[in-house]
């Protein structure tokens, strides 16, 4: 990726296949979340929190929860309703050898500091070879009827700066481990974790040290008559309708959007000749106008039928939760786009 600084992580191959040496427990998403942050926290002083709230109060969703009383002021820093300083403070931070986590209440609040994230942290390696080791957690996604400045999937925004990775998990395990992988990289992380799965989603994850590789999609489901290709909430969208349909269908999970697995993405659309790309951002210059126009070039002559898109209508998200279904992807959407392609 233009700009970015080298990582010195484990092979996707070991970080995939090692089991966790000190077994599991069942947490949800955001525990998960917690979990990992609480971990590095542990594990390397140099790890800090920045962020609004997050100290005494815990964060807006209690992510941060007992942080402050662990790890103190220093450490767990609530900031001013600013995201500009926010970023841009993480940023001086990351050049002097820390490694910020910041938190954003909502997504759509990067938009306050994306001078800093995508002119700043995200040219620095390139302009002065200089590692900006920082990840900023963007907590997205609508269906609580949370509105138009509190529901947005704004994830295309970062893909088109290079410099940053950006990944979004759709498991527990996953973001324990994706989270874990961005402290750690030596780049800028974009960190979307969908606000619908903080608390209704719960698997098995592993305790004490759990890494997975950015950049690496993993097989949610496997199948041979269509492939969904996801990220997010979308991943249960997808496995639910399958599940319902009874249909053999494969569904990727993208987990990293930036940088993207080609390889995972084309070897699916050449086994099952079918796709349908799902998320719930809008449309317009998404991550699944990527996905497809990569498949259109690389693996057109092994489709059996046109490229499907399911998304999010491109408009602002309602307060109403009628008018808020009606425009993001529902389980009923899932199910009449993949039959169709499947009948195509």
């Amino acid at each position: 990726m233009t700009g970015a600084a080298d990582t010195k992580a484990p092979s996707a191959d070991a970080a995939e296949n090692a089991l966790p040496q000190n077994g599991s427990r069942e947490l949800t998403y955001l525990e998960a979340i917690s979990d990992a942050l609480r971990e590095e926290m542990r594990a390397d002083e140099t790890v800090i929190c920045l962020g609004e709230d997050i100290g005494a109060f815990g964060g807006a969703f209690k992510v941060t929860d007992g942080f402050f009383e662990e790890f103190g002021a220093a450490r767990v820093s609530d900031m001013p309703l600013a995201e500009n300083a926010i970023i841009g403070a993480a940023v001086g931070a990351a050049t002097e050898g820390l490694k910020p986590v910041c938190e954003m209440q909502f997504a759509d609040f990067i938009a306050c500091g994306f001078d800093q994230l995508v002119n700043v942290a995200a040219k620095l390696h390139y302009r002065q070879g200089l590692a900006v080791p920082m990840v900023v957690r963007l907590p997205s996604g609508g269906g609580f009827s949370g509105g138009p400045f509190h529901s947005q999937n704004p994830e295309a925004w970062f893909l088109q700066s290079p410099g940053l990775k950006v990944v979004a998990p759709a498991t527990a395990a996953d973001a324990k481990g994706l989270l874990t992988s961005a402290i750690r990289d030596p780049n800028p992380v974009c960190f979307l974790e969908h606000k619908g799965l903080y608390r209704n989603v719960r698997d098995e994850v592993p305790v004490g040290e759990h890494t997975v590789p950015l950049g690496k999609a993993r097989v949610a489901r496997s199948g041979s008559d269509a492939s969904v290709i996801a990220y997010g909430s979308s991943v249960h969208l997808a496995l639910r309708a399958v599940d319902e349909l009874g249909e053999d269908v494969e569904v990727i999970d993208l987990r990293s959007l930036c940088p993207l697995d080609t390889d995972a993405i084309l070897a699916s659309a050449r086994k099952t000749s079918k796709v349908l790309v799902a998320h719930e951002a809008t449309r317009s210059c998404g991550v699944g106008a990527e996905v497809a126009a990569l498949i259109a070039a690389e693996a057109f002559e092994d489709l059996d039928a046109p490229i499907g898109r399911l998304t999010a209508a491109d408009v602002p998200i309602p307060f109403s939760p009628p008018l808020e279904q009606a425009i993001l992807p529902q389980l009923d959407d899932m199910k009449e786009a993949l039959s169709e392609l499947l009948s195509y």
